[in-house]
């Protein structure tokens, strides 16, 4: 359930309003002007709230829920329970997160600069800036209108943000150019040095970091993740990326456009992904590799070398995810006799 503590809702809001703005096709409602006043999940909703069905898995739920209403694949709409309400979509995942956004959209931060920040002379600030309590802003930094700065964060000299871009609380900027509609979540740390150094016989050798890290528009980082600035060549996370938390990208990294990029993984520098490639939690990738567009690799595989575009792989090291599912069979046959051996 909803805490209106937290959250708080735009709605209520008619079938008519969300068929509209959604596109369904609106089945078996009565009333088209009935009011829908808030979200729920298929097994805790009641008459007055809206859910979704998309995977056959929850058809269950779906046939005794008392939803009100609800978001349906056309391939469902025999198996609703009398007086649902159905807004039949292709999409009802998609289209429950856009009315989701509709009922509690991002309520912006006021703007103005707390008297408990500090802001150096030298930097410029746009239009509806919010800069919050502690926050550090340093000389030379340029932040586009309507951009918030959490609590605490710090963005460091000369660094870019775009507009409508939030830096989450404790925050740190350094060596960058962010992007428009950025969401860099608590505790992000952009442009620390890379892990970069030089074996010899009297130990490591740091080598200089002298390279930024660019973020494209419409990115988000998720919390506590990290992403070295580059070593001469720039960092870049392409375009509509998603990032989730404790991720680590090493320095010279590129990322392509609209990656999704899970959990706990870690990117060795100076590795390549194109465009829309999906690393699933707790993946590991070597250092100097290409990853080409599409490519999706099983969660905790460890890629030790390039990969063409379109391929899925898994394992550790990770092989042609038809491979892998062979090799785990192949474990599960071994393991099978040695307990008919014994």
């Amino acid at each position: 359930m909803t805490d209106p503590r937290f959250f708080r809702s735009r709605g209520p809001f008619s079938l008519a309003e969300l068929a509209a703005m959604t596109g369904a096709e609106l089945v078996g409602a009565t009333d088209p002007e009935r009011r829908v006043a808030d979200l729920a999940s298929l097994d805790s909703a009641g008459e007055s709230d809206i859910s979704f069905l998309e995977n056959r898995r929850y058809l269950a739920g779906f046939r005794t829920s008392r939803a009100g209403a609800c978001l349906v694949a056309p391939d469902f709409v025999d198996q609703a329970p009398a007086g649902m309400a159905l807004l039949v979509t292709k999409r009802p995942r998609r289209n429950f997160a856009r009315i989701g956004q509709t009922f509690y959209p991002t309520e912006p931060a006021s703007p103005g600069v707390h008297a408990a920040a500090f802001v150096d002379p030298s930097a410029e600030l746009g239009d509806a800036v919010s800069v919050a309590p502690g926050a550090v802003i340093g000389a030379g930094v340029r932040i586009g209108a309507r951009s918030e700065i959490g609590p605490n964060a710090v963005i460091g000299e000369a660094v870019e943000i775009g507009e409508s871009t939030r830096v989450g609380v404790g925050a740190s900027v350094s060596h960058a150019r962010i992007g428009s509609r950025v969401f860099l979540y608590p505790g992000v740390r952009i442009g620390q040095p890379g892990f970069g150094f030089e074996m010899d016989g009297d130990g490591p050798f740091v080598v200089p970091q002298l390279g930024r890290v660019i973020v494209e528009d419409d990115v988000e980082i998720g919390a506590n993740t990290t992403v070295d600035r580059g070593s001469g060549p720039d960092t870049v996370i392409g375009r509509g990326t998603m990032i989730d938390n404790l991720v680590q990208i090493g320095h010279n990294v590129v990322v392509g456009r609209g990656c999704i990029i899970v959990a706990q993984v870690g990117i060795s520098g100076s590795t390549r992904l194109g465009d829309r490639v999906v690393l699933a939690g707790q993946v590991g990738v070597a250092g100097h590799l290409e990853i080409g567009d599409g490519v999706q690799i099983a969660a905790k595989s460890g890629v030790t070398r390039s990969v063409p575009a379109g391929v899925a792989v898994g394992g550790a090291p990770a092989v042609p995810v038809r491979e892998f599912r062979r090799q785990i069979a192949a474990i599960k046959r071994l393991g099978r006799r040695s307990e008919d051996e014994t």
